[in-house]
């Protein structure tokens, strides 16, 4: 009996120590994927601070919240990182481009018209350059809530 023990300890131990650096090569991803699509001025009024202007970030790194993320308006002042993953264009996103935007709006209501409707997130222009070529209508993205 004794020797039994012995042969399922032996067996167990490396077992535990595969799934223990197992876990250490695991990324656990909180992303969504969604599309994104850009808009210019004029911003005001917004679906979630009217005329103030003061709520924008001075870096213009906002956008607009699309129907799946708008959530009856707790999107409202939700920061995101996002980046551009793929596009219908080669070479539309820029590798290695990562940026914290701020929604300030629905994208159903804006007053300035999205270069595509339907998508995730509207960007502003400022913000969509940053991780995308400007000519390209809209690009599939990765975001999380930071």
């Amino acid at each position: 009996m004794p020797m039994q023990k012995h042969k399922v300890s032996v067996v167990v131990l490396p077992f535990q120590v595969l799934l223990c650096l197992l876990t250490l090569f695991i990324h656990f991803s909180h992303s969504d994927v969604g599309t994104a699509s850009h808009y210019s001025p004029p911003f005001l009024p917004t679906a979630c601070y009217g005329e103030d202007a003061s709520e924008f970030p001075s870096s213009n790194m906002f956008g607009s919240a699309g129907e799946g993320i708008w959530d009856n308006g707790a999107a409202c002042g939700r920061q995101y990182q996002v980046r551009c993953i793929s596009a219908p264009s080669p070479r539309t996103c820029i590798p290695g481009q990562l940026i914290q935007i701020k929604i300030v709006d629905r994208a159903q209501s804006s007053i300035s018209r999205p270069s595509i409707r339907g998508t995730s997130m509207v960007l502003s222009t400022i913000a969509f350059q940053a991780i995308a070529n400007a000519s390209a209508s809209f690009i599939n993205i990765e975001f999380q809530q930071v």
